[in-house]
């Protein structure tokens, strides 16, 4: 396998109708809204609790450490950017103290209305904040949710430690592994169904 290499992914544009959104109060923060990065399409959804730095403070964008760790897992499991769409519970990065839950709460609607518009096949959520804002159950974490598979509006979703965790934990490391590996082989399963159905389906 190819040296790793981590990369700015494309950030995929805010919508219209939401791009002036102050519903949740962090646009008072100044930070700018972020829709998500890599293919909107693609068939596995990443879930993280809010977007990182992307630019450096001369303004100069770069990738930040919780990006080069998600790229790493991404690439070390065969996966590529164009199979991957990464998004947020909260669209804007927090700078400072906030109403969390009143934010959260807020912001989901989002987040549903992009299930809803890129059908993924998959959804990997990653950390604790995550995994309860998309499962709505405050009381749940990764540590519960990781290598199972659970129904979320008809798409198979499972959780996996936040990168940010595991740069600090790197104990964490092998396991945030084993939850990209569980991922990526649910989601060959998935391809090799399709592949044999489309096959049956032609030769009828």
């Amino acid at each position: 396998m190819m040296d790793f290499c981590p990369e700015i992914w494309p950030e995929v544009p805010v919508p219209e109708k939401d791009e002036n959104c102050r519903e949740c109060g962090l646009y008072e923060h100044g930070s700018r809204m972020i829709w998500g990065e890599g293919n909107v399409l693609a068939p596995i959804m990443v879930i993280l609790d809010n977007p990182g730095a992307r630019e450096d403070p001369d303004g100069n964008p770069f990738v930040c450490g919780t990006r080069q760790t998600l790229q790493r897992a991404v690439h070390e499991n065969g996966l590529t950017m164009d199979q991957i769409f990464i998004t947020y519970v909260l669209k804007r990065r927090p700078l400072r103290g906030y109403d969390k839950e009143f934010a959260r709460m807020t912001c989901i609607r989002h987040l549903k209305e992009q299930c809803q518009a890129s059908s993924p096949k998959l959804i990997l959520c990653l950390g604790n904040v995550a995994v309860q804002a998309f499962f709505h159950n405050p009381e749940i974490d990764v540590k519960s949710v990781r290598g199972k598979w659970y129904e979320a509006g008809g798409i198979p979703a499972t959780a996996a430690y936040h990168p940010l965790a595991v740069r600090r934990r790197p104990n964490l490391l092998p396991k945030f592994m084993e939850d990209w590996a569980f991922t990526a082989k649910r989601f060959r399963s998935l391809s090799l169904n399709e592949s044999d159905s489309f096959k049956t389906n032609k030769s009828t």
